[in-house]
């Protein structure tokens, strides 16, 4: 199935091929969510079979809307998708622009809209194997020192987001500690 997302091509914005935009290293549209639970992230491990950074740990979900697709719904809509999440409306933090190396001649250049959203402690899981291979619950500061310590088993976007981003999207969080 070809996937069209938004990405901007000699300055306008139109439907690009998922695959495309990242050979090409287009600036593209995407979204991505942290699950918090008490002062813990929900982190998934990609599965082995994604077409970039494969067995890398990255947070909770994250993906590109479709063409036509508002960022919100897309959250909702991957969060189920991915890791059989429902019921939780995920909150806008912040848009935050980067551009990465993700391997194999590929480039993320993302307009990220993040979001977050509180988990209750009894959190339904059901991760699809195509997309996680694994998941957990870690606390926001022990996640920063492992990022730190281990930077080769996590994605380039999520230590982006600890290292650069922190305080705008887990103000409560840094604030805390």
């Amino acid at each position: 199935m070809t996937i069209m997302i938004p990405a901007w091509v000699n300055g306008t914005l139109q439907p690009v091929e998922k695959l495309d935009a990242h050979l090409r290293g287009l600036k593209h549209k995407a979204v991505s969510i942290f699950v918090l639970n008490r002062g813990r992230v929900l982190i998934q491990q990609r599965a082995m079979g994604k077409y970039h950074t494969p067995g890398l740990w990255a947070n909770s979900c994250c993906t590109h809307p479709e063409w036509d697709e508002d960022a919100i719904d897309c959250a909702v809509r991957r969060l189920n998708e991915e890791l059989g999440i429902t019921g939780l409306y995920p909150t806008h933090r912040d848009q935050i622009e980067y551009r990465a190396d993700v391997g194999g001649g590929l480039i993320e250049h993302e307009v990220v809209e993040v979001y977050v959203a509180d988990a209750p402690d009894d959190l339904a899981l059901t991760p699809n194997p195509d997309e996680v291979m694994a998941t957990r619950w870690v606390d926001f500061y022990d996640l920063c020192a492992d990022v730190a310590r281990h930077p080769d088993q996590y994605t380039p976007w999520l230590k982006i987001y600890l290292q650069q981003h922190s305080s705008a999207i887990f103000p409560d969080m840094v604030r805390a500690g």
